[in-house]
């Protein structure tokens, strides 16, 4: 299997997957229970998922581990099964990616603690280092490729997360979600994720945003990135739409055609690994995998072409708007 690195440098852009979160509850998770325990109690449906976005032309799928670390699990008293259900979720995807027709990346999906770190609240660096460690050695030990770190807010989290990732001699790439006027929630700015991947304990493979609050939103993070760094692997991974409360449902509104365009945009940014985030089902990855197979290179836009393209910004940035100290309990797709 090729590296991450290998591939972008064989194939230009590289097509991640859509949502967990959101098509694991349309197969039946309940709201309240953990995604995760389903790679021990429900495997064929974690698999069935899988195999859709492979089948769809995905050249990178996450593991279902996104809350599999001991912080998020202690809510369902499952912090002794860190080890069982990454490697499952692993173990899961990595038997999807060998069977398939093309290469497949296994990227081990670590989202954030769901603690606020000391001194705004009781989790210290260290013992974050410890959480995301014990969960990244579960994962490369089961075979994954990287480690996928992913919907960070807080910089210092992504710097433990980081941290573990380099203890445990695994490449890794960082995602934050600018769903605060431009910014995450504790104040970062998408040029300041630029500058934040020097600061890390050694250098990730790619970085950029994903969820958020609009596929508009994400590509106007984008384009700052790009700006800072053009060289960098940055990655992209939007929310399918802006999502719509309909009763006790919360519905996605991205149809294929949208997220379609939105590969385009993406691409002429100059991002190199486009996928979707909350929402984005199998029949939106197969509409962005053409997209992207058959896209003929635009200039690169500027926020009045993606806007007029895709939408309009849903939460524009505005002076002095950080967010510190909110907390987010947000789970990824």
């Amino acid at each position: 299997m090729p590296s991450l690195q290998d591939l972008i440098r064989e194939k230009g852009a590289l097509l991640a997957d859509g949502a967990t979160g959101t098509n694991l509850f349309a197969m039946g998770l309940t709201s309240g229970d953990p995604p995760e325990e389903w790679n021990v109690t429900q495997p064929d449906k974690v698999r069935a998922l899988h195999e859709g976005f492979v089948k769809a032309g995905s050249d990178i799928i996450l593991t279902n581990t996104f809350g599999a670390n001991r912080h998020r699990l202690k809510l369902h008293n499952f912090q002794d099964r860190v080890a069982e259900f990454n490697k499952a979720g692993v173990a899961i995807a990595r038997n999807v990616a060998e069977a398939a027709d093309h290469p497949v990346i296994v990227a081990g999906s670590v989202g954030p603690t769901g603690e606020l770190l000391a001194p705004l609240g009781a989790l210290t660096y260290e013992d974050a280092v410890e959480a995301f460690a014990e969960q990244i050695a579960a994962l490369k030990e089961e075979g994954a490729d990287v480690a996928w770190i992913e919907t960070m807010s807080s910089p210092d989290e992504m710097k433990a997360a980081a941290e573990a990732a380099a203890k445990c001699d695994m490449p890794f790439v960082v995602t934050a979600s600018f769903d605060t006027a431009g910014k995450t929630m504790m104040g970062l700015s998408p040029k300041g994720m630029g500058e934040l991947a020097g600061q890390f304990a050694c250098e990730p493979v790619a970085y950029g945003s994903n969820c958020g609050v609009g596929a508009s939103d994400l590509l106007a993070a984008m384009l700052e990135i790009t700006e800072v760094n053009p060289d960098a692997i940055v990655i992209a991974k939007a929310n399918c739409g802006i999502p719509e409360i309909r009763g006790d449902e919360v519905v996605y509104t991205g149809t294929p055609d949208l997220m379609a365009r939105y590969v385009e945009l993406a691409m002429d940014a100059g991002v190199k690994i486009i996928g979707g985030c909350c929402g984005t089902s199998a029949e939106h990855i197969a509409a962005m995998r053409k997209a992207m197979d058959t896209h003929k290179a635009e200039t690169r836009p500027d926020l009045e072409r993606i806007t007029s393209d895709i939408g309009p910004l849903v939460a524009p940035p505005s002076a002095g708007n950080g967010g510190e100290g909110r907390r987010s309990r947000r789970r990824r797709g």
